[in-house]
Formats: C-alpha cells, sequence, structure tokens
C-alpha cells in the first residue's frame, strides 16, 4: 500500500511545485512506482513534466467534479516509474463544483482509494491556498511536507497552515501527520538563511529535514525544458539534494515500518 503525501503551503513562491515534480522524480529513479497528483489550476508540474495541458484527454478536474476514475487519467512522464494526474485551468471552478457534492472533502480520498495498491507514493503538489481541493488532498494524504523559503516572511503564516492541519485532523483525517519541513531556495552564504534553518530547527526540531534544497540556476531552469531537473543536470547541485531528499523520505519511511 502506497504512501500518500500532500505538499502544501498556503504562501506561493515557496518552492511547492519544484518540490513535488524533482522529488517525485528522485523517488522513481531510486525504483519507487510514484504518481504525481497536480492539484493546483497553475498546472505548473503538469508542464513541468512536459505535458501539455491541452493535450490530455482528461485531468484532476474531470476526476473531482465528473467522478472519473484516477484509473486511465494517469499519464506516463519522461522519467520511468514516474505517472502523472495533470491539471488545467478549469481546476480553477471545481472549488464551486464541489461545494454541493456529498463528502465533498473526502472525494480526493475515494478516488485514490482505487490506485493506491498500484504504487509506493503518490505525491499531491497543493495550489497556494488553503480551500476546498487543498482540503481534499490533506483529508487523502497520510502525510504533508511543508515547504519553507529561507526567506525573511518564512515562518509567517506557518501557524496558519498548522491549525488547519490540526482542524482536519480532528475532523476529517485523524492519522494525518507532518513529514516534515523543508527548507528551500537557501542560499549558505546568507546569515538570515542559516538564521531560518536555525529558528526551524528551535521550532520543530526533528520534523526539519535535514536535506536542505539550495538555490540553483540549473533546477530554475529544468521546468521551462519540461524536464525534472535529474534529467536536465544530475550533477547539480538542485538534482543531487533532490536525490538526499528522496533517500532521507525512504530511509524514514522504513524505519517507522520496522
Amino acid at each position: 500500500m502506497g504512501k500518500i503525501i500532500a505538499i502544501a503551503n498556503q504562501k506561493g513562491g515557496v518552492g511547492k511545485t519544484t518540490t513535488s515534480i524533482n522529488l517525485a522524480a528522485s523517488l522513481a529513479v531510486q525504483g519507487k512506482k510514484v504518481l504525481i497528483i497536480d492539484a493546483d489550476p497553475q498546472a505548473n508540474a503538469t508542464s513541468g513534466l512536459g505535458i501539455d495541458p491541452k493535450q490530455m484527454s482528461s485531468s484532476i478536474y474531470e476526476c473531482l467534479v465528473d467522478d472519473y476514475p484516477l484509473e486511465g487519467t494517469q499519464v506516463k512522464t519522461c522519467v520511468d516509474k514516474l505517472e502523472l494526474v495533470g491539471s488545467r485551468i478549469d481546476l480553477v471552478g471545481a472549488e464551486l463544483e464541489l461545494i454541493n457534492k456529498p463528502n465533498r472533502e473526502r472525494v480526493l480520498r475515494n478516488l485514490l482509494a482505487q490506485v493506491i495498491d498500484k504504487y509506493d507514493f503518490v505525491l499531491i503538489d497543493c495550489s497556494p491556498s488553503l480551500g476546498l481541493i487543498t482540503v481534499n488532498a490533506l483529508t487523502a494524504a497520510d502525510s504533508v511536507i511543508i515547504p519553507v523559503q529561507a526567506e525573511y516572511f518564512a515562518l509567517e503564516g506557518i501557524s496558519k497552515l498548522l491549525n488547519t492541519i490540526r482542524i482536519i485532523k480532528s475532523k476529517l483525517n485523524p492519522n494525518l501527520q507532518i513529514e516534515g519541513f523543508l527548507l528551500t531556495m537557501y542560499d549558505a552564504r546568507l546569515r538570515l538563511a542559516n538564521q531560518i534553518y536555525e529558528e526551524l530547527k528551535g521550532h520543530f526540531g526533528d520534523m526539519v529535514f535535514d536535506t536542505v534544497i539550495p538555490r540553483n540556476i540549473r533546477l530554475s531552469e529544468a521546468p521551462s525544458h519540461g524536464l525534472p531537473v535529474i534529467l536536465y543536470d544530475a550533477t547539480s547541485r538542485g538534482a543531487t539534494s533532490h536525490l538526499q531528499l528522496a533517500k532521507e523520505i525512504i530511509a524514514k519511511n522504513r524505519k517507522k515500518k520496522n
């Protein structure tokens, strides 16, 4: 049975999609069978894996709103063992269309129940909001990765997200855990970046990943080529850090099973 991990932070520009694409690809390179669900209307995870949203016959929108099964909606990506359920701009309207659905917070959870046995990991790339689709993702997930940008306002808004996670745990998904806080866009030369890492560690201790994701040109360039960084430049720091993160997550989950 696979593990479902939502990648969420209602603050934009913290590296959610970059983390989703590159962690998924790194887990797949480690031999894991991975599904990535693009739950963001901007569809950046879809285009970042080289898939044209206009060419897809169906997307996560049809699954959530029109009851399409996830099985058959997945598309193969440029990475062996990595599949994608893509997104399109029409997902913007899904929030409103879900409102009148019975069990509207559990639609994604029920969809995933049909395919979870096929995968080792399912990653859900959430939009930068705490709307109904993100609530669906957190209700479906076993755990959540919270990317935190190594900048001044980094810790602003985390309390809001943690409060949302608490509410979802109490009302919808009592088993939801925090997989970890991930420091992104890290520049070791900056005193501020080191201060934020120390502050995160001080607040959240072992819940902060040992791996940090550095600022890296190759990491920024890769999506415009429709490739995860591990295929674009496997020797770059962006690629090696995500590979390290994948290994950390695999080891952590192996330890929990034992």
